[in-house]
């Protein structure tokens, strides 16, 4: 029979439902991270977080569900840890951090980013996935209104998701003692080389050719900078869009 008083709520306003679900959660993550994905069976989680398999059920569907309700909890873990945006600061600097925060968070929660990064389904991203591609596509769009950015802003996105995920999941792949430790440092340089114009001193690796500055480059750091102007109209804006783009691309 089901306690009827969890769903009065508390004096913090929450309910004793979601206190339950958060203790759920949280155990439920515990059992990924120690025993992976097989781990995580309803079973084990009732268990665990003290409580029974129906519960489990009415909370959150089947194991599909608990496992939709890791991922949202693994990426609101992720994205507290983000590093905050810093208009004052270098551009690349900033894209740095972001970066070397996926990277640590990969390789300390591996079977939590293997569920974030590998096993999601598709077109099932929770809404603190999406806000953390908001926060590296306003680094990108910091670089391109810096006069930086030689590809358009969507695909340089792309890139570098491409290749920080896939930096993890390498080396993820390998046991501890045959990592590479310079692996991640080179892919963000080759990645930073093939996406910006201008010098790259400072980087990890140390400098690393690039071409030069070209008609796209200036076509992404005003196209960056559309919202600001003002003096055309909206349907203008449109237009002179729709060209930077053409150039970009």
């Amino acid at each position: 029979m089901e306690d009827t008083q969890t769903d009065r709520p508390s004096g913090d306003g929450t309910s004793g439902r979601d206190r339950m679900r958060a203790q759920i959660v949280e155990v439920a993550a515990q059992l990924l991270a120690s025993g992976g994905r097989d781990a995580v069976s309803t079973r084990a989680v009732a268990a665990a977080a003290g409580t029974q398999a129906p519960t489990i059920y009415r909370l959150f569907g089947d194991k599909d569900g608990l496992l939709a309700a890791v991922l949202e909890y693994g990426f609101a873990r992720y994205l507290a840890g983000k590093p905050p945006l810093d208009p004052t600061a270098d551009p690349i600097a900033d894209l740095r951090a972001g970066w070397d925060l996926h990277i640590g968070f990969g390789l300390a929660n591996p079977a939590l980013f293997l569920l974030m990064y590998a096993d999601t389904p598709r077109g099932n991203r929770p809404a603190a996935a999406e806000a953390g591609l908001a926060i590296l596509r306003t680094r990108i769009r910091n670089i391109a209104a810096a006069g930086r950015l030689r590809i358009d802003e969507e695909l340089a996105a792309e890139m570098l998701q491409a290749a920080g995920s896939g930096a993890v999941l390498t080396l993820l792949a390998l046991p501890e003692e045959r990592r590479n430790p310079r692996l991640a440092d080179a892919m963000f340089d080759a990645v930073i080389a093939a996406l910006t114009a201008g010098p790259t001193e400072g980087l990890t690796t140390g400098p690393v050719e690039t071409r030069n500055a070209g008609p796209a480059t200036a076509a992404n750091a005003l196209q960056a900078q559309l919202p600001d102007l003002t003096m055309l109209t909206d349907g203008e804006r449109h237009v002179l869009g729709e060209w930077l783009t053409r150039i970009t691309r």
